[in-house]
């Protein structure tokens, strides 16, 4: 059954709201092809077809069912509305049947019935015109319902009901509230009930009892604003009222001390006292003021550079001191380099020969320990060639195995296409029974297929594991480490993050160093690991948007460098940690506890030149 287009309008809201629930958001063409299907008077399949081309078909068949729910509600509201009407109807033509029979026996000569005079027609003829009520009148005259016999004719009859019916309402009003006890006193032309107050203010009539005024409750949204006004003003009120009465009632047994201020006494500074302080301010201006020019003519003629790398190369233990004799020469020595007197060197003729001695080969740590051999790789051509010969050698094994009567005939495969071809005659006896037979051995085939799905599909461990297999590679015969240098990293919150995140992610080890004007970034890993991370640091993260200080206070860019990268026999640090270390020695001992202090001097030494060649330019 469709709708008509004005119940369709009456719809577009709640369509309108099952779409905005479904998809999260309004659309106006799914809502108006909703609204055509409707009024077309489709079923939830043929909604759901239509919608598809919108949505995807889960979401479509979903909307079309409670789509389809909408319309049966309003079809069921729309009938009991529409039955209802009819029973009014009804009901009205039973009143319009009574009141014609009660029109028809008005007809009848009423013997009863007294005479009016001619003054009395024309009062209640002007009364019937003004709709003045016929009870105030004091005429005295035969009614039905409380209404004269003069006013029923045929077609009045039912308005003279529905007048004695808002009579009697207005009567039973009137009887009740304020102006109960007033009702049974003549209605005067033009004055007002008047209004008697006793000696406590309240309401009350004549006899002396108490009316309850009838209270007019607002509605505007400003006077309901002043009331509720009010009401806060008075409870604050009584709030108050009632702190201070806690605080008047106050135990006097308990003795409080009272808040006293302690009088201090004048303390004068003593004589020279500024003098002093202000001496002390020009010295260590003045010093500064010297260093800064020490400093300046330092950096121009490349003399901190220098200095600064000979305190490197001194805390690495190089030593200057050239031994008498190296460690290798003790083979052909008679003497020990401990035991050696006098300096004189003494050759054991018997160990030189003209042979060339040659070191042990020693095996690389890096080389695998199991030999590794180059796999077959086959041409497509060849790949097929062997693919087609192994499904026929299963093939013919399984004909031999059915041959033999060791497993069953397969069943033929029937689809509906092939149907008549497959069974013939036994289709045509009966096609219904074939057909629903066929159709299972199809759910049958579609559901091994699914099943032996799923049977492979992995879990969602077994994907994570994957994933992280992928990710992690081997590293015991040898790490890839890389060491980055970066002006400053101290207040740049996202660069931080990007930089552990990424080492987490990539499962690397290693750590980050937070030194003035040289942080330096160590990361242990495979050789895939280092691309991706390497990609990251010198490519996706723009370091030059960001600018920084330099030693002399001057704005530059943020950069970064690639000091090193190489293989070591084994992994130094462990999971990417962040250390701040405000002195060098901080900074070199950390990478010293960890036996990598080389990686802090190198990079470290990369950002002392740097600085002194900006210097020079």
């Amino acid at each position: 059954m469709s709708l008509s287009r004005r119940d369709v309008d009456e719809l577009k809201p709640s369509l309108d709201k099952l779409v905005y629930k479904a998809l999260g958001s309004s659309d106006s063409s799914v809502t108006r092809t909703a609204a055509d299907c409707i009024s077309s008077g489709y079923d939830r399949k043929k909604i759901a077809d239509k919608l598809g081309v919108y949505l995807d078909s889960k979401k479509a068949s979903r909307l079309a069912e409670k789509i389809t729910d909408l319309v049966e509600d309003y079809r069921s509201s729309h009938r009991s509305s529409k039955k209802r009407t009819h029973e009014d109807e009804r009901e009205r033509d039973k009143n319009s049947k009574r009141s014609k029979n009660e029109s028809r026996f008005d007809k009848e000569p009423d013997k009863t019935k007294p005479k009016l005079s001619e003054f009395e027609k024309k009062t209640l003829e002007n009364a019937n015109n003004k709709n003045v009520s016929i009870a105030n009148l004091n005429i005295p005259t035969p009614s039905i319902y409380g209404i004269p016999m003069g006013l029923l004719n045929k077609g009045d009859a039912d308005k003279a009901r529905k007048i004695a019916q808002l009579q009697a309402q207005i009567k039973n009003k009137l009887s009740t509230g304020i102006l109960g006890n007033v009702i049974q006193m003549p209605i005067l032309a033009n004055k007002p009930a008047p209004l008697i107050l006793d000696e406590e203010g309240r309401t009350v009539d004549k006899t002396g009892k108490a009316i309850q005024l009838t209270q007019v409750a607002p509605t505007l949204k400003a006077n309901l604003r002043a009331l509720k006004r009010e009401q806060f003003k008075g409870a604050g009120a009584e709030r108050q009222s009632e702190e201070s009465g806690e605080l008047r009632f106050v135990d006097p047994r308990i003795g409080v001390k009272p808040a006293l201020r302690t009088r201090r006494a004048l303390r004068f500074h003593e004589p020279g006292k500024f003098q002093q302080l202000a001496e002390r301010l020009r010295m260590k201006a003045q010093l500064e003021k010297l260093q800064n020019e020490i400093s300046q003519i330092a950096k121009k003629t490349g003399i901190s550079s220098a200095t600064k790398l000979a305190l490197i190369a001194k805390t690495e233990g190089h030593s200057d001191e050239i031994p008498h004799m190296e460690w290798w020469d003790s083979v052909i020595l008679v003497d020990n380099l401990d035991t050696m007197i006098d300096e004189k060197i003494a050759i054991k003729e018997s160990s030189i020969n003209t042979l060339v001695e040659h070191p042990t080969q020693m095996r690389c740590p890096t080389d695998p320990i199991k030999a590794v051999y180059m796999p077959v790789f086959l041409t497509q051509k060849e790949r097929k060639k062997l693919r087609r010969q192994n499904r026929r050698e299963a093939w013919k094994e399984e004909q031999e195995k059915i041959r033999l009567g060791l497993e069953p005939p397969p069943e033929p495969k029937l689809r509906i296409s092939n149907l008549m071809r497959a069974l013939g005659t036994e289709a045509v006896q009966d096609p219904t029974k074939v057909e629903a037979h066929v159709r299972e051995q199809m759910a049958k085939r579609q559901r091994a297929h699914e099943e032996a799905n799923a049977s492979r599909k992995l879990t969602a461990d077994q994907k994570r594991d994957k994933k992280i297999k992928k990710l992690k590679e081997d590293t015991t015969l040898g790490a890839h480490v890389a060491v980055y240098r970066i002006r400053d990293l101290h207040e740049l919150a996202s660069k931080k993050f990007k930089i552990e995140t990424n080492a987490k992610q990539l499962f690397m080890t290693g750590c980050v160093v937070l030194y003035p004007d040289c942080c330096v970034v160590v990361v242990e890993g495979g050789p895939k690991q280092q691309k991706k991370y390497k990609r990251l640091m010198l490519q996706r993260i723009k370091w030059e948007e960001d600018t920084v200080r330099d030693p002399d206070g001057l704005q530059v860019p943020n950069k970064c460098v690639l000091v090193w990268e190489g293989t070591s026999k084994q992994r130094h640090f462990g999971e990417v940690k962040f250390k701040v270390c405000p002195t060098e020695r901080l900074a070199r001992e950390h990478f010293k506890k960890h036996k990598a202090e080389h990686y802090w001097d190198l990079a470290y030494s990369g950002a002392v030149l740097e600085q002194a060649n900006d210097t020079v330019e």
